[in-house]
């Protein structure tokens, strides 16, 4: 005898599941066929180029920071060693005043006035009460030296504190900053590992190439320096050309951009501020057309520097994984020229 069973009807469940996944599948194959094609080497060198500029200005910052601390600490330092000493000279003060109250005491037991009635020889007496007086006025000097030392002390410890206080602030801008550069340069490296690479070897090719042009235009330029002292710095920058840029580094072997011209001035005995920022305020502003050797050139808006090798060129230090080396102005954003004075 047949079943007259009616047939099992679908889940609900099981079908609403069935319907999204295969929706779902849908749109993923519908997203995948317009999906953005894969960044071209131009796009990816373009906004790791943008993410240097922005570690640049981090850096500057930094440096900045960097540079406020160890002064706060030299200042701090000097300080401490200050009030040490008005300690110890107060501590001096004291025992002196001590030892003389001691001997006063010993000698003084008994009333001036029983003292000089009781005395076989008058005069004898009023010379001594004579000492005493004295003693006792030197005693009053030297309670007031002590009470004004103390006061000295007291701001002098005042003002040490306030500078600890602020170079804990620095302490603290300072991690901020490093921070800041670090978030920039791993944003960066995280698009050049996008690249394959070839395509990471074909980038670096490129830059070897503009940077071989960059040294035969210098080499066939004609300049003259700004300055006697100019000279000597652009011949000191030129020999670190190939040293490794390093953020927060003025030498002698690793580099950042400012730290690389501090240290080439230095060679010619002047001192330079530590940041790009600073450097831009060391004399007057040029355009690029009064540009002499060894005069800086601040690009970025004031957040790089370098310096005019002529012809065009400037010698710097760029960026992360670059080296000291020339590069064409026109391929950076200028800002002005400075003439160090």
């Amino acid at each position: 005898m047949a079943s007259h069973r009616r047939p099992k009807q679908p889940n609900r469940a099981r079908v609403s599941v069935l319907t999204a996944t295969a929706a779902a599948v849908v749109a993923l194959t519908s997203q995948a066929a317009h999906a953005d094609p894969k960044p071209s080497v131009k796009d990816v060198k373009a906004k790791v180029d943008d993410l240097y500029k922005q570690a640049d200005q981090a850096t500057d910052k930094y440096d900045g920071a960097k540079d406020q601390e160890s002064k706060l600490q030299k200042d701090v330092g000097n300080l401490q060693d200050k009030v040490a000493r008005g300690q110890a000279q107060l501590n001096a003060m004291r025992d002196a005043l001590g030892s003389m109250a001691t001997a006063q005491y010993r000698t003084g037991g008994i009333d001036p006035s029983v003292q000089l009635f009781l005395s076989a020889d008058p005069d004898t007496y009023l010379d001594k009460a004579s000492t005493m007086d004295q003693v006792t006025a030197q005693q009053a000097d030297q309670l007031r030296a002590i009470q004004s030392k103390q006061r000295v002390l007291a701001q002098e410890r005042k003002e040490a504190q306030d500078k600890m206080s602020g170079l804990a602030a620095a302490r603290k801008e300072l991690g901020d900053k490093k921070k800041q550069v670090q978030g920039k340069l791993a944003d960066a490296s995280k698009l050049l590992n996008t690249l394959t690479a070839q395509q990471r070897a074909q980038m670096q090719q490129e830059d070897q190439e503009r940077a071989d042009r960059s040294s035969s235009r210098v080499a066939l330029g004609k300049g003259v320096p700004a300055s006697e002292r100019a000279g000597v710095a652009f011949r000191a920058a030129q020999t670190r050309l190939g040293d490794l840029y390093v953020y927060g580094s003025t030498g002698p072997t690793t580099f950042d951009c400012s730290g690389l011209m501090m240290w080439s001035y230095a060679q010619a005995g002047v001192s330079l501020p530590r940041t790009s920022q600073a450097q831009g305020t060391v004399g007057p502003h040029l355009s690029m057309s009064q540009l002499q050797i060894g005069d800086l050139v601040i690009m970025d808006g004031g957040s790089h520097v370098g310096m005019w090798a002529g012809n065009g060129q400037v010698l710097h230090a760029p960026h992360t994984g670059t080296v000291v080396k020339y590069e064409a102005v026109s391929d950076m954003t200028f800002d002005y020229g400075v003439r160090v004075g």
